[in-house]
């Protein structure tokens, strides 16, 4: 299961679109936010979102770390002060976006995506946390009365509820299991049926983690005012449709990226597909372009078994059927890196072009990026000595095979193409063992 961290605007967005499927048909859950990026401008907000323009609003940082309350990073004015116009939140994102912020971990970082909202006035007491974990043998309900900023401080007060697998996945037999399994101190007025309603949105959205705190409910309407969610990215076949363009950004100042992998993080976050890159070592000899997660896995501890770990150059994958577009500025980046000097060895270098059998994606469409790229950095490739291998499955893969087979010929590109019928690592050991001969 490979967990993968949404921002809050996406996850309160998604439940915002589906909850009618959820929860009780007299529950309400209404929600108004705007994500904004490094390259939106107030105009443009302004003209989209119209009621930014007369509401008090709060602004945060919305990317993927905790505690911006306390790190001086929620920027709200209360009543006796003056509301938060959108020219004063306007003002203060450009604030935080000088520099670099360094919080309370000691984790720094650049700040570029924030959360506008309208401002919910209400009492401390009515704040309540609810999250869902999926762990090993079972799912676990976290509960209690005591949310909000200092929840961390009374830990004490949150109660955990087992929920076993042998519950049905449905309404009914949810509500029927928590309406007992849940402290009776907890079960006042809807929040069973709240709960019961959350827990199924966890469940048939692919959820690992989602966390509301706090969460209000007043009369028939649910607030969810912070919002921590991850989604099992192994679902992605699944959920493709569903999950429609939900970005992975990286975690905050979790690393430094260089300006191509903040190139494909960037299409990444705007994509329905999967595009990851990571420099291992940009004078590595090995470089690959590896449909799938689990595949780029095998891939680099199969590449540094034959060969050796220093001279994987790259590390990541292209999935969940991206767009010829998608595909060949992927593979341009990887080329742009690949030929800006010789391997110091005089050797030359490797391109990998692996992946195991595709479900849905069409791997003539990706191919044709691959060959657009190709054609546009064959000279190059030649100079510092390039040899191709290739081993794929999927749909049409015999196109793909064909046509990538014919323009690296074509160009003057020395390849060898493979399709199902080979083992998805056979092309690392075919590659090392002609290196030995070449």
């Amino acid at each position: 299961m490979a967990q993968r961290s949404i921002r809050e605007f996406h996850a309160k967005d998604r439940l915002h679109s589906t909850w009618q499927q959820y929860l009780p048909g007299d529950i309400n859950f209404s929600y108004r936010g705007v994500l904004v990026g490094p390259n939106d401008s107030l105009e443009d907000i302004k003209a989209k979102h119209p009621w930014v323009n007369t509401t008090s609003l709060v602004v945060k940082p919305d990317m993927l770390f905790g505690k911006r309350g306390k790190n001086g990073l929620v920027y709200v004015k209360k009543s006796t002060l003056g509301d938060v116009t959108i020219n004063d939140a306007w003002d203060w994102i450009q604030e935080k976006r000088q520099g670099e912020v360094t919080l309370d971990s000691g984790i720094s970082g650049e700040l570029d995506h924030f959360l506008i909202e309208p401002f919910f006035p209400h009492e401390a007491k009515d704040e309540w946390y609810v999250a869902f974990r999926t762990d090993a043998n079972q799912d676990t309900l976290l509960i209690s009365s005591q949310g909000g900023v200092d929840v961390e401080e009374n830990w004490d007060q949150v109660q955990e509820v087992a929920i076993p697998l042998t519950v049905e996945r449905n309404i009914e037999a949810i509500n029927t299991y928590l309406s007992t399994a849940i402290p009776s101190e907890y079960r006042q007025g809807r929040n069973v049926e709240v709960i019961a309603g959350l827990y199924q949105y966890f469940l048939e959205q692919h959820f690992t983690y989602l966390e509301i705190n706090p969460i209000v409910l007043q009369g028939n309407d649910v607030h969810c005012l912070d919002m921590v969610a991850r989604l099992d990215d192994t679902a992605n076949f699944l959920m493709n449709d569903t999950w429609n363009d939900i970005p992975f950004p990286a975690a905050f100042g979790e690393t430094r990226l260089t300006p191509e992998e903040k190139l494909i993080s960037e299409i990444d976050e705007v994509s329905g597909s999967s595009l990851k890159l990571t420099i291992l070592n940009p004078k590595g000899q090995i470089w690959t372009l590896v449909a799938g997660g689990g595949a780029s896995v095998v891939y680099a501890d199969t590449i540094a078994n034959q060969w050796s770990v220093e001279e994987l150059a790259n590390y990541g994958e292209y999935s969940g059927n991206p767009s010829t577009q998608e595909t060949y500025t992927y593979t341009r980046t990887i080329l742009d890196l690949m030929t800006r000097e010789k391997h110091q060895s005089g050797a030359d270098k490797i391109l990998l072009i692996g992946g195991a059998i595709a479900n849905f994606t069409d791997v003539a469409k990706t191919f044709a990026g691959i060959i657009q790229a190709f054609e546009e950095f064959a000279d190059k490739m030649k100079k510092v000595g390039v040899r191709i291998y290739v081993r794929r499955g999927g749909p049409n893969y015999e196109v793909g095979l064909k046509n990538i087979r014919v323009s690296a010929k074509k160009l003057g590109l020395p390849i060898e193409v493979y399709g199902p019928e080979t083992h998805i690592t056979d092309i690392v050991k075919i590659s090392y063992e002609d290196s030995l001969t070449a």
